[in-house]
């Protein structure tokens, strides 16, 4: 039997499209000789489509959609991912399922066991866990079909236990199965990759049967999904991999002797496993800020740039992502503005291509800060009048953005998000947050790989000179933080690992610098809070993956 993966950016709610898509998969792996194609979990309506579950039009569409799909299923059988009702009494409304389609109807289906209810997944809020082995019957072969979190139960955690009572991956290994198809919606961060690697190499080795992986591809709001669809041997050898973040169509062979189960690739492959972080950050964002703008119908974005090695990467990576000439650049310099700092800024839109305005602000500064005068006599200047500057840039960008219509763009990195090194309302202000799951740090190394593919795209002088606000004179960021090598290890073992104060231990930080950063990160919930979507590419990015209270006393 010839099994066909097809690797496709989904758009959520919009059926039109996604049919359209799945259809034009179908046509083409019929073309290659398929018997059966594949499809990525819940790919009929998007993923993640969170609360539209509970309109019932939603579902409607959904089922219609899988019939005009299962029309085109004529000569080849398509499994795809769409929400079905739950026609019992009892339990959650819906389940999340895999259908067969064959000759206009719906042939088979599964209902996904394991529902996960952990950091950015809120599955359980909609759909009820299927029961029983997950195995479909399809010319003469016993396939074992799983969705995403239903082969995650195999391998216990580092403290040896399991999230799930259930293992379906046990289950079908039960029923010998010829392979295991796996369906997915399994976001991008820079360390998963190889972990679902593993996964699937112990479920394939659990069932001693092949594997089919499919992956969904594409962002939908903060959601990166990177794709990397692949299918193994029953000795959990990868025979054959589409490439991240492109779409793809590959064609595999699954012989019927169950003695041997080999999968033979035919077409499509790509089996890159060495990508490096930043190669992987970097086209995850660059994915995530084109997907934003596509599937939003927008064109044009604004971008704050202040000479600084921050507003210069999300610069980068937005004008690869919907081009230079989509972009207006604006500086707002102010009297604590370095000479160095517009050069730096005039040199990088000269590189990237893009358009570069400037407003300076001291004129506005000034006027607000008559405004004031009566109520801050004999207060003197400080904090108050540094946020009045992060402020009014924002109002001037914000202006920007509504009078032409273009997207602002956020340039906050995660280190200054965390320790809350930023001005709501001012250099917090955006639709989307590009770096915001970024250490400094990081952003360092991206803006490093960046200038590897394109040589001096970004100045060096950027990468080289100290990082600074230039809300006052001579101002650095170490005058207010740590330096951000031993910032980045506090906040990450605090944040991403979750250990305790008494757990944290990085060189250089004694225990007062610890309880200093973490009193910082937690009486800054409520910026984060109003802070506009963070593209993911950590397992812990802020956003609905954490969720701390504003309100609290606890260390």
């Amino acid at each position: 039997m010839k099994i066909a993966l097809a690797q496709l950016n989904f758009h959520v709610g919009n059926f039109k499209s996604n049919t359209s898509k799945i259809i034009e998969g179908i046509d083409k792996a019929r073309a290659l000789g398929a018997d059966l194609v594949v499809f990525s979990e819940l790919s009929v309506c998007g993923y993640p489509p969170k609360d539209l579950l509970l309109h019932e039009a939603f579902i409607d569409s959904g089922a219609n959609s899988v019939m005009e799909i299962a029309e085109h299923c004529r000569g080849i059988a398509a499994l795809v991912g769409c929400p079905v009702r739950n026609m019992s009494d009892t339990g959650k409304p819906l389940f999340n399922a895999a259908l067969l389609l064959s000759e206009g109807k719906v042939v088979d289906k599964v209902h996904k066991s394991l529902i996960p209810n952990y950091d950015i997944f809120d599955e359980y809020r909609y759909f009820e866990p299927g029961e029983g082995a997950g195995i479909i019957h399809f010319k003469g072969f016993d396939i074992g079909v799983t969705i995403c979190e239903d082969i995650w139960n195999q391998i216990p955690d580092s403290k040896g236990r399991r999230l799930y009572k259930r293992n379906p991956v046990k289950e079908i290994a039960a029923s010998a199965p010829h392979c295991v198809i796996n369906i997915s919606a399994s976001p991008f961060s820079f360390n998963h990759t190889i972990e679902r690697k593993k996964t699937c190499e112990a479920a394939a080795s659990a069932c001693k049967a092949p594997l089919f992986y499919v992956n969904t591809l594409g962002c939908n709001t903060d959601l990166i999904f990177d794709g990397g669809s692949f299918a193994m041997d029953k000795n959990s050898q990868t025979a054959g991999r589409i490439a991240c973040f492109t779409e793809g169509l590959a064609l595999f062979e699954l012989l019927p002797d169950r003695n041997v189960s080999v999968v033979r690739a035919v077409a499509g492959l790509n089996d890159r496993y060495n990508e490096t972080e930043e190669d992987l950050v970097y086209r995850a964002l660059v994915m995530g800020v084109g997907d934003y703008f596509r599937k939003n119908n927008l064109t044009n974005a604004v971008i704050g740039l202040s000479g600084g090695i921050d507003s210069a990467l999300v610069l980068a990576l937005a004008a690869k992502a919907i081009g230079a000439e989509n972009i207006q650049a604006i500086m707002l310099p102010s009297k604590f503005t370095s000479a160095e700092s517009v050069k730096d800024a005039t040199e990088l839109a000269k590189n990237i291509g893009c358009k570069l305005d400037t407003i300076p602000i001291e004129t506005s500064f000034e006027a607000a800060a008559h405004s004031l005068s009566a109520l801050f006599t004999d207060k003197g200047s400080g904090i108050t009048e540094e946020n009045m500057q992060s402020r009014i840039r924002g109002l001037l960008l914000m202006a920007v953005s509504n009078k032409s219509g273009a997207l602002l763009l956020n340039t906050s990195n995660k280190s200054e998000l965390a320790t809350g090194y930023g001005t709501l309302y001012g250099d917090m202000n955006g639709a989307l947050s590009v770096i915001g799951d970024l250490y400094k740090t990081q952003v360092y190394s991206l803006a490093r790989h960046i200038n590897r593919l394109n040589p001096q795209l970004i100045p060096e002088n950027i990468l080289l000179k100290a990082p600074t606000a230039e809300l006052r004179p001579n101002q650095k960021d170490s005058d207010t933080l740590p330096e951000y090598d031993i910032l980045d290890k506090i906040l990450i073992q605090y944040i991403e690992e979750q250990k305790s104060f008494r757990d944290i231990h990085v060189p250089g930080a004694n225990d007062d610098l610890v309880t200093r950063v973490l009193t910082m990160t937690d009486r800054n919930e409520f910026k984060r809070r109003q802070l506009c979507p963070v593209l993911r590419v950590s397992q812990k990015a802020f956003g609905e993956g954490r969720r701390m209270p504003i309100v609290a006393k606890y260390r």
